[in-house]
Parts: C-alpha cells; sequence; structure tokens
C-alpha cells in the first residue's frame, strides 16, 4: 500500500510572473459543481469588439493554473500580440473539471466537461470580458489530454470552434487507463468521445484549422504520427510537426508559441473574408 498523502503533487512555477492574471470561480450547471479559470486579458484587447476567446486545456493532473504559471502562455500570449503575430485575444485556462485524475472533457454520468468548455467557456467570457459577445471566435488548444479535448471538440463541433491545436495529444481514450487511477466506467462511450480520428473524420461540415505537434521523445510521437497519417488519408487538411523534446513543459512552452501563431493566421484569414 502506497502510504504517501497524495499520488500526484503539481505546483506553478514561483519565477514566473502572475501580474496581469484573473482567477475566476464560477458554479457550473455541466459540471454540477463550482469549477476555476484563469483567465488573460491584455488592456489593449478591452477595446476590440467581438474579441476572439483563445481557451487552453491542461493535461491530466492538472488544474486551470497550469497553462500560466507553468506554461507561461499569458507571457507569450502578450508578447506575440505586441508583435502583431496573435491579434488581440482572450485567454481562458479552465480546470476540466476536476474529476479523478483526468475528465478527458468529455461528458460522464453525473457532469458534462465537455459542454463545461464548448458552451460555458464563451458564455463566462461574455459575462466577464466586457468586449467578448456571442459572436466572438472560439479557438481551443490542449496538450496531452486537452489536446485530445481540442481536437474531438474539433470534430464535434466545427462550426462553432474557429481553430484547434493539440500538443502531444492523446489520440484515444484508452491511453488515459495509464495515466488514471481511476476507471472510465460512466464516460460517455459514442464512438467520437473516445477516438480523436472517428470525431475528425466523422464531422458533419468542414473542419476548421487544425495544428498538431509531438515531441520526438514524447511517447505518444508514434500515435501522432499515425494521427498525422491516417488524417492525410482522409482528405483532412492539417498542420503537423515534430520538434525536439519531451512530454514536459519545456517542449509545451516552446510549442505554445507555434500554435498561438497558428491561431493569429487563422484568425487574419478570417478577417480577410469578411
Amino acid at each position: 500500500m502506497n502510504d504517501d498523502a497524495f499520488r500526484t503533487i503539481e505546483t506553478s512555477n514561483p519565477a514566473i510572473s502572475a501580474d496581469g492574471l484573473t482567477f475566476v470561480t464560477v458554479k457550473s450547471r455541466a459540471l454540477r459543481r463550482r469549477a476555476d479559470v484563469t483567465l488573460y486579458v491584455p488592456p489593449s484587447a478591452l477595446v476590440v469588439p467581438d474579441l476572439p476567446v483563445v481557451v487552453l486545456l491542461h493535461g491530466v493532473y492538472g488544474s486551470h493554473w497550469a497553462w500560466a504559471l507553468k506554461g507561461r502562455a499569458h507571457l507569450t500570449a502578450a508578447r506575440l500580440m505586441a508583435e502583431g503575430a496573435l491579434p488581440p485575444v482572450a485567454l481562458l485556462m479552465p480546470s476540466d473539471g476536476l474529476w479523478g485524475d483526468g475528465s478527458g472533457y468529455v461528458a460522464h454520468a453525473d457532469h458534462d466537461a465537455e459542454r463545461w468548455i464548448v458552451d460555458e467557456m464563451p458564455k463566462l467570457a461574455q459575462d466577464v470580458i466586457a468586449s467578448c459577445s456571442e459572436r466572438s471566435p472560439l479557438l481551443v488548444a490542449g496538450l496531452s489530454m486537452g489536446g485530445f479535448g481540442a481536437l474531438r471538440l474539433a470534430g464535434k463541433y466545427p462550426r462553432r470552434i474557429a481553430a484547434a491545436a493539440a500538443l502531444s495529444a492523446v489520440t484515444n481514450a484508452s491511453q488515459f487507463d495509464a495515466l488514471i487511477e481511476e476507471n472510465r466506467t460512466g464516460w460517455r462511450k459514442h464512438v467520437a468521445d473516445i477516438d480523436v480520428l472517428s470525431a475528425l473524420t466523422g464531422a458533419q461540415a468542414p473542419l476548421p484549422p487544425l495544428r498538431i505537434d509531438c515531441g520526438l521523445d514524447d511517447a505518444y510521437l508514434e500515435a501522432n504520427r499515425s494521427l498525422h497519417r491516417e488524417l492525410r488519408r482522409a482528405g483532412i487538411a492539417h498542420d503537423y510537426a515534430e520538434a525536439r523534446g519531451g512530454h514536459d513543459w519545456d517542449y509545451w512552452t516552446t510549442a505554445l508559441e507555434h500554435t498561438l501563431r497558428f491561431f493569429g493566421e487563422a484568425l487574419h484569414a478570417t478577417e480577410d473574408k469578411t
């Protein structure tokens, strides 16, 4: 028997500044409990109409603060906005619902972590950020479990998500079995809730721009390569990249810059069409 008080412990990096971050706790109808979200909105974005909303999804064992206080997400976004590589956006970094070691961002028997992201994050943005509206584009990215969530949501809600990206993604729910202490009894079992490829190939509308990347030393590299090959066979357009690194914050912190630049390109392309 393991006598440790806690199975896992995740701590923030005190060297990363929290300046400009806002922490919000809400009572979520989808989750049927309280939940936390970290927000970053630079002052210049407060006057932008229909401000785009970028949602960053964390991995197993993590929570709402991980992307900012382990991955420097707000600092990277601020720099790219200042450079013009990313137009003004609101950065929302929610918890996953805090079920067990990780919810998978799917619907469970007693709560819906998927609806928490795709329905309630845009509504929260509208409630707490004056420049966000029902017309604000929604872009979703995530690492590991969050990558599983981001790609699945793009496949299931292609009309609502303007772009999606996955870093070191889990590609099939079965991969969670080696990560989480709990079993997946009660998780929704529809094929689009289990398998990323099935969610994307089963999309009922044209898919938004997609980006997938993975480190060369990552345990999920072959799974991501396989997803890349199958998407190409299916004729599904996407950006794919590999780089040095593993399944860790050193890799994700660097890869996030490429993800946000990709989102900037997607938003600029949308502007050019209007």
